[in-house]
């Protein structure tokens, strides 16, 4: 028996709020979804799917990706492009899609960094993996120092002219290089679209070391990853670490990070976000798109359900600025523990 036929919900542009990217004409959703850890080799095809047939139905119409996500490397672009072939296809024009290429992905010289000849050729496997003929962003993933900032910027350039991507963008760049990339871009007519970077209630580096306003004032857009904490800015820690958890698996998250200190903050904020009538995901999502500087917040899910709650964090009212006080005393408790 055949699926039916996917047909996006009508109402889907009526239940997102949009904002506007940096000084350009695209508007981002408030909420984006990742396809970071849960849509590679190793989930069911119809869970994935499902969950990128509801947040499509609800307004997340950008759906970010990168060369080695996975796992394993190339998998997730790869279940992108099932996707497209199997429902997606006639809302390419709807769908604002990202790729990026930084980081390890294949064997050698020229499979990693910021060269030239990596991103032109990463790229070119990113489409065909997709099935796309461009992607609408294509970031540089990360700050390389061994090559020339020009080299990894007129590569850019030279994707966009050749129309293989319609914007550039810049990801986890030091202030003074993403300055630079800024106006390398700019004097070329291809202005950087969007930075990207991890931010949320614990981990504030990019407000601290001034991207946000570095982007603000460029006319860049801000696109948040990993407003989470991989998972630590929700419930699932709050009673323990449960086997089945990314913290069990001891990988990206380390068990050593709950500390009792820690546990007893996080506790804490759940405790404010219930007086809110929120869960904790909630108001760490709410707390990012609080600042108008944060063009949309990217989410990842492992279910229907983590989309749904996430989708909730649009409906909360502003903080107060006693709930902000709270918020600041135990993030900072947190950070100090050395997370």
């Amino acid at each position: 028996m055949t699926d039916p036929v996917y047909a996006a919900s009508e109402s889907r542009y009526e239940q997102m709020p949009y904002r506007r990217c940096g000084r350009s004409g695209v508007l981002l959703p408030a909420l984006s979804l990742g396809l970071w850890h849960n849509f590679g080799s190793f989930k069911p095809f119809q869970e994935i799917k499902a969950m990128a047939h509801y947040a499509f139905d609800h307004g997340i119409c950008h759906f970010d990706l990168a060369n080695n996500y996975g796992p394993a490397y190339g998998t997730a672009e790869e279940t992108f492009g099932h996707l497209m072939a199997d429902s997606l296809k006639p809302y390419r024009d709807e769908l604002f899609i990202s790729t990026k290429a930084g980081w390890d992905m294949w064997p050698g010289p020229y499979g990693n960094w910021g060269s030239r000849k990596y991103l032109m050729a990463s790229l070119d496997q990113s489409l065909k993996r997709m099935n796309l003929d461009y992607v609408d962003v294509f970031y540089s993933h990360r700050y390389d120092p061994a090559t020339p900032l020009e080299e990894t910027m007129q590569a850019l350039v030279d994707i966009v002219r050749q129309g293989k991507a319609l914007y550039a963008g810049i990801s986890r760049y030091p202030t003074p290089k993403a300055a630079e990339a800024f106006r390398y871009l700019a004097e070329r007519d291809v202005p950087c679209l969007l930075y990207q970077d991890r931010y949320n209630i614990i981990d504030r580096a990019p407000a601290e070391a001034g991207q946000l306003d570095l982007g603000w004032q460029n006319g860049t857009g801000f696109i948040s990853f990993s407003p989470l904490q991989q998972g630590l800015l929700t419930n699932r820690y709050l009673n323990g670490i449960p086997a089945d958890s990314r913290m069990a698996r001891n990988t990206s998250l380390k068990q050593s990070v709950l500390t009792e200190t820690v546990l007893e903050s996080l506790r804490g904020l759940d405790a404010i976000a219930q007086r809110r009538g929120q869960s904790l995901a909630g108001m760490a999502l709410f707390w990012l798109l609080r600042d108008e500087r944060v063009t949309s917040v990217i989410i990842g899910a492992s279910s229907v359900a983590q989309i749904e709650d996430n989708l909730k964090a649009l409906d909360f009212l502003s903080f107060s600025e006693e709930e902000l006080q709270e918020i600041e005393q135990f993030s900072v408790r947190i950070r100090e523990s050395g997370i």
